[in-house]
């Protein structure tokens, strides 16, 4: 399926789902942020919270892994999801592939 609007978005979304038979599946956007399909609860628009962009080499790895810890440290899917975006904002104001500390997220998180 070609994602060329929000419809196609949600049939993408909602295919990969269903194909996978699994809980959740997070589409990142870029600018656009990331869109959240859940098995239940549909799905949830998480807008970028990215004040500025200087590089997004490596924003994608660093939502997979802190998706990933997030889930293992025992948030629900939207909340990792939400954390992800944050992490995210984070290294895409760094130039080149960047990492970043749990203080950095913290900060991200609270001057939301």
């Amino acid at each position: 399926i070609a994602i060329s609007d929000e419809d196609k978005l949600i049939q993408a979304g909602t295919w990969i789902l269903n194909r996978l038979s699994c809980e959740g599946v997070l589409i990142t956007r870029g600018e656009k942020g990331m869109t959240l399909f859940q098995r239940e609860g549909g799905w949830l628009r998480i807008p970028t919270v990215a004040k500025e962009v200087y590089d997004v080499t490596g924003a994608g790895d660093t939502v997979v892994s802190s998706l990933t810890l997030a889930l293992l440290a025992g948030a629900t899917i939207p909340e990792a999801a939400l954390i992800a975006n944050y992490a995210a904002g984070v290294v895409v104001a760094k130039v080149g592939t960047a990492t970043l500390t749990i203080a950095e997220l913290q900060q991200a998180i609270l001057s939301s």
